[in-house]
């Protein structure tokens, strides 16, 4: 090869890769990248008020000979917070609630009310009224990804009823009995 062949081969390599690299140039009028963005799943239920979550509810004696013990009043203090996220396909969550144990001659019934209104998403629907056992009965269902608010006056009120029913009067006995009631949000 003579001098002038080299020259040509050098200049046309040297413009070859002058030209490529203006071709794959990685700056241009617009840009991209991606963000990652993770959500956990979350099933977290309580009861408020915290500090006072403990209820009493005592039965009145009769006065009068003849006459049956007298139930107490409704007791409406208590409230069911719940947060839930859910995972892609997941069926609906259900708040349960179960006694650990029962109290001979008395009936110890739970009812929640809608959603009071201070959160977002699908809170679900509560159900009836419900007699107490030792079971997982639901109490709410059809919960979404949804949550209820903190506290006291967010979420479900809770209206506890107990009663010593005729057809159970005979088991009644004189004690102090207490009863733990236990709340489960979980996957229909």
């Amino acid at each position: 090869m003579n001098l002038k062949q080299v020259l040509f081969t050098l200049c046309f390599t040297t413009l070859g890769l002058i030209t490529s690299n203006s071709l794959n140039a990685q700056d241009g009028s617009t840009d991209n990248h991606t963000i990652g963005i993770e959500i956990p799943e979350v099933a977290l239920v309580d009861i408020e008020p915290a500090a006072s979550k403990n209820i009493t509810m005592n039965f009145t004696a009769p006065t009068e000979a003849g006459d049956p013990i007298e139930a107490p009043d409704d007791n409406t203090d208590l409230w069911i917070n719940v947060s839930s996220i859910k995972s892609t396909g997941d069926p609906t969550r259900t708040v349960s609630v179960k006694l650990t144990a029962l109290v001979p001659g008395v009936d110890i019934k739970v009812t929640a009310a809608a959603d009071a209104g201070q959160g977002a998403g699908t809170l679900g629907t509560p159900g009836a009224q419900l007699t107490l056992t030792t079971s997982d009965q639901s109490l709410v269902t059809g919960i979404g990804s949804g949550y209820t608010g903190n506290g006291a006056s967010s979420g479900y009120n809770l209206t506890y009823n107990v009663s010593s029913p005729d057809s159970d009067y005979s088991n009644l006995s004189a004690t102090s009995a207490t009863a733990t009631v236990t709340y489960t949000i979980s996957d229909n």
